[in-house]
């Protein structure tokens, strides 16, 4: 097929890599606009450059709302356009477009969890299973119906690990629809268990020990690797990438031994893996060979 693709972070990668390999013709690969790095410098989306890399056309307009880029994408004469986490919006004009509409790899089983940030909210609200589906766009925030899914239990996983094993099943999925879509008929979303994954905040990755040990270490995995959860002390932040549930009583926020537990609203957290500002990550063992936080320090 003619395709035009969109999205941008690294979870979209594997489904345009998906695409091409199985022959279409990626004519357009659309990604938001170039951001101002870590590092000060602007550097192009995971998608842009792959793209760029296999020497496929970018585009990567602030809008879409505009009859200049509405044109501009009508011009590429889609068969269908794929959508992977892009990001904006797509106005009537652009999902009517394409012969075939516009397909999208969505992180979650539908209708739980639509919106931008699929894959940490079930993490955070300790669902059980969740999955990837292919659903055709329509005007309302993925409420259209779905095409295909598949269904993986959470267990222990970081967003990361998640992300990795849902973007790469999402891509044979999509595949698979467009090598026979009559076999993917589209069935519409109940109307029941309907929740919204709402962007991340920054203020949600500071670890809040006044709750539960089991929903702190939920926050530890559901933002890593990106934006990292995180505790302060004496001014400086603290990145938590691993942490473990273990018993243990003391004012939430209290340090409570020297292997770096802490004390929740209910049980403790153990730390076992940690980065400081500007340093690799290590495990707590290593990082309190370098920096004392000393039994009954608070958080």
């Amino acid at each position: 097929m003619r395709i035009v693709f969109m999205g941008t972070p690294e979870f979209a990668v594997p489904v345009l890599e998906a695409l091409v390999a199985a022959g279409h013709d990626v004519v357009a690969a659309y990604s938001q606009p170039p951001r101002r790095g870590n590092r000060g410098k602007i550097a192009p989306s995971p998608v842009q450059a792959r793209a760029e890399a296999l020497g496929i056309a970018v585009r990567t307009p602030v809008s879409l709302r505009n009859d200049e880029a509405q044109a501009e994408f009508a011009a590429w004469g889609a068969d269908v356009a794929v959508v992977a986490a892009y990001g904006l919006i797509l106005p009537g004009p652009v999902l009517a477009a394409p012969r075939l509409g516009c397909l999208n790899v969505h992180g979650s089983l539908l209708p739980r969890w639509r919106g931008a940030a699929p894959i940490q909210r079930a993490i955070l609200a300790g669902d059980a299973e969740t999955g990837v589906g292919i659903m055709q766009m329509e005007a309302g925030l993925d409420t259209g119906p779905v095409l295909a899914e598949w269904r993986t239990p959470i267990g222990s996983q970081t967003a990361g690990q998640l992300g990795d094993a849902l973007s790469s099943v999402g891509a044979q999925l999509m595949v698979k629809v467009l090598a026979d879509p009559a076999a993917y008929p589209p069935a519409p979303q109940p109307d029941a268990g309907i929740t919204y994954a709402a962007k991340i905040d920054k203020a949600e990755t500071q670890l809040d020990f006044q709750r539960p040990a089991i929903d702190v270490e939920r926050q530890v995995r559901a933002f890593n690797p990106a934006p990292g959860a995180f505790f302060e002390l004496a001014g400086e932040r603290f990145r938590v990438l691993e942490a473990e549930v273990i018993d243990g009583e003391a004012f939430p926020g209290t340090v409570i031994d020297d292997r770096l537990a802490i004390a929740c609203g209910d049980r403790a957290i153990r730390v076992t893996l940690v980065q400081r500002a500007g340093r690799g990550v290590m495990t707590a063992r290593d990082f309190l060979r370098g920096f004392q936080i000393p039994t009954g320090t608070r958080l």
